[in-house]
């Protein structure tokens, strides 16, 4: 409950006020931010008699205090009060990150919706994703909403250099299709490594640097030189890139789509594409030696594919459509979507954690893998139909928990 609130917090000033009017502006806040993320409008959240949940004020706080600042605040403040628990710990540290799209239909006439034809065909509705961004085990930590299927590698570097949390990711995961040279080499450049789950990876090329190196039983998979001499020649502008993107002076999507060239690279862009095919050679060969790679990059893919579920589920209102009109409506609307999955998450390892703490009570002995494997993203507990309501138990209001279940004889 405190974590909740204190998330809140960053959406609004009150805090200094009466109890009564901050809790009433909590109420409020609570209500718009379950209506966004459930994509059902705000009139199911209203309570007859209940000045916090009218109709009229629910819309108010939605147009003043709902926006990108406030909600990347909250969900930060959320990520870090989650990572700091026991079970979390347990689960694995913020080392690794993952990054993949999650797809939503927009069926009316925006410029920040494209057709996507790789995934729906040639329909006529526009269509759009938001790329997310999850630490292992389950954090999401961002989110870019992307018109169209543009290359998501150059959004996976945006949303690592503009993320809020305390946590710093040393390696990111991704799907195949993030796996370009050029994003090995600015990967490698800002000191992460790139770990994406590869397919049809043994018709993959290695590259040499050195020429009069044998590589045993990789020899007949090395075709090709490094150009080490157009690296030389570009590393201070090289760097100059490095620091730029550090800095926030340019968002990557930005600058290496004109690296990129469409299709003809930049001299910058070359050398990017030469260091990227060193550290993607590097990989590649652990990659092929390495099944604790091969296992981690594919689990923490599928931990995200499981959250994508769990936000689906949540997002159910509308036939799972998104309906905003312009940009700011539709990041606004994903990212409370993203901070309520979050929440969700939290509950769910609040009290998995104090079931284990009755199970340890009773005598039992849990083994550590048992626990490794546990995951927070169930939603079978969770009714997402329905009236709302936001008016707490006595017990939560006192800083308790719920208390637990008890299973029928037998079970």
């Amino acid at each position: 409950m405190h974590a909740w609130t204190g998330c809140l917090d960053h959406f609004t000033h009150v805090s200094g006020d009466a109890p009564s009017r901050k809790e009433n502006m909590i109420t409020s806040i609570a209500a718009v931010l379950v209506a966004q993320s459930m994509n059902v409008g705000m009139r199911p959240m209203v309570s007859d008699g209940d000045p916090a949940l009218a109709l009229d004020r629910l819309f108010w706080v939605e147009q003043n205090y709902l926006r990108a600042a406030t909600i990347t605040a909250a969900n930060a403040a959320l990520v870090d009060h989650h990572t700091k628990l026991d079970l979390v710990q347990a689960w694995g540290g913020g080392e690794l990150a993952s990054a993949d799209g999650l797809r939503f239909v927009v069926p009316v006439k925006t410029i920040n919706a494209g057709p996507n034809t790789k995934y729906w065909g040639k329909a006529k509705a526009p269509r759009g994703h938001l790329l997310k961004f999850h630490l292992r085990p389950v954090h999401r930590f961002h989110g870019i909403f992307i018109p169209g299927t543009p290359k998501d590698w150059y959004y996976i570097m945006e949303g690592l250099l503009e993320q809020e949390t305390s946590l710093k990711p040393t390696e990111i995961a991704s799907d195949t299709s993030g796996a370009s040279e050029i994003a090995f080499g600015i990967f490698r450049l800002l000191g992460w490594q790139f770990s994406p789950r590869l397919a049809d990876v043994g018709s993959a090329t290695l590259f040499r640097a050195d020429p009069a190196a044998h590589y045993g039983r990789l020899e007949g998979l090395i075709r090709s030189r490094v150009n080490l001499g157009l690296i030389r020649d570009n590393w201070d502008d090289l760097l100059r890139v490095a620091a730029s993107l550090s800095t926030g002076a340019v968002k990557a999507s930005e600058l290496f789509r004109y690296f990129a060239g469409g299709g003809t690279p930049t001299p910058i862009g070359r050398a990017l594409m030469e260091l990227g095919k060193l550290d993607r050679s590097t990989y590649l060969a652990c990659y092929f030696d390495d099944e604790l790679l091969r296992r981690r990059a594919h689990t923490q893919l599928n931990r995200q594919e499981s959250r994508h579920t769990l936000a689906r589920k949540i997002f159910h209102g509308q036939k799972g459509e998104l309906r905003q009109k312009y940009k700011e409506g539709q990041e606004d609307q994903l990212g409370t979507l993203g901070f309520i999955t979050n929440v969700c998450i939290l509950w769910n390892t609040v009290y998995t954690a104090r079931a284990l703490d009755e199970i340890r009570a009773e005598g039992k002995k849990i083994a550590s893998a048992d626990i490794a494997r546990l995951s927070p993203l169930g939603f079978e507990h969770f009714n997402f139909l329905g009236r709302y309501n936001f008016a707490l138990p006595e017990i939560i209001r006192d800083g308790a928990l719920r208390p637990l279940r008890t299973p029928p004889p037998g079970q």
